[in-house]
């Protein structure tokens, strides 16, 4: 498995494909991951020149992810065959609504790289535990932006949290990693950023995708224990190790499973950081 589908990330970083002066600028930015963007960043009239030039740019030393465009658009089958290319590590299939456009993106990459499909819709809302338990399907991504147009919503609070809540117990139930949310807009507004970003972090999400180099460092402290959770964590799992099956309790309240599991998963994601 690539790199990428082995470690847990935080942040992900959208890099137009048209614009290769930024690819290496977008690796020294800091974010877990690096999508290089061959759909909505870049107009129809650039999609071929984008193409060429992330096939160009890329190399083994440097794994990216590349964002292709929609099955069903005249571009999905020359951007799927970037798959086959060293340096690609995974592939970030947009407008995913069934499990079959990812047997039909991977039929096209001929490879077992990971596939990070986008939920944008409705139709992919219903369907997501169909396109979770997909062949090579590593982790889903919430584009909450065109969810909420495709939905006629206008988000400023809390609407997407019961969507963020179904993606992360689907993405439980087929056993793939916890989801990825959606971008903030709000590129200087850092706190708004935060506030996005822990919310996220409360509904199960584990990562979050950035649409500039700004909002990595934010993201990725968010999405980084503090250490004052790991310190509580080690706790757990040091009380756990040494119970020999007797009751155990760590600052005043009882240690059982699904306290260790909790604990776990919080010196886990500290390993990133």
């Amino acid at each position: 498995m690539s790199k990428i589908g082995r470690q847990l990330h935080r942040s992900f970083l959208f890099v137009s494909g048209n614009q290769p002066e930024r690819f290496e600028k977008a690796l020294n930015s800091g974010a877990d991951a690096v999508i290089l963007d061959l759909e909505d960043a870049v107009a129809p009239e650039d999609k071929d020149r984008a193409r060429q030039a992330i096939a160009a740019w890329l190399s083994r030393e440097r794994p990216v992810l590349i964002r292709v465009n929609a099955a069903g658009t005249p571009w999905f089958e020359q951007d799927a065959g970037l798959g086959k290319l060293r340096g690609v590590a995974g592939i970030v299939l947009p407008k995913a609504e069934s499990a079959s456009d990812v047997i039909e993106l991977v039929s096209r990459t001929k490879s077992r790289m990971p596939v990070f499909p986008l939920i944008e819709s409705a139709k992919g809302i219903w369907n997501a535990l169909e396109i979770a338990r997909a062949p090579f399907v590593h982790q889903l991504m919430f584009g909450t932006l065109d969810f909420c147009a495709d939905m006629g919503m206008e988000p400023d609070g809390d609407e997407l949290n019961p969507f963020r809540a179904k993606l992360a117990t689907i993405s439980r139930v087929a056993d793939i990693r916890a989801p990825v949310d959606g971008v903030t807009q709000a590129i200087g507004d850092t706190e708004f950023l935060e506030a996005e970003t822990i919310m996220g972090k409360r509904w199960g999400f584990v990562g979050k995708l950035c649409i500039h180099p700004k909002q990595v460092a934010t993201v990725n402290r968010c999405y980084t224990p503090s250490e004052r959770e790991l310190s509580w964590a080690r706790r757990v799992l040091d009380a756990a190790a040494n119970a020999n099956g007797a009751a155990v309790a760590v600052d005043g309240k009882m240690v059982d499973r699904p306290v260790v599991i909790r604990a776990k998963s919080i010196v886990e994601a500290a390993r990133i950081g």
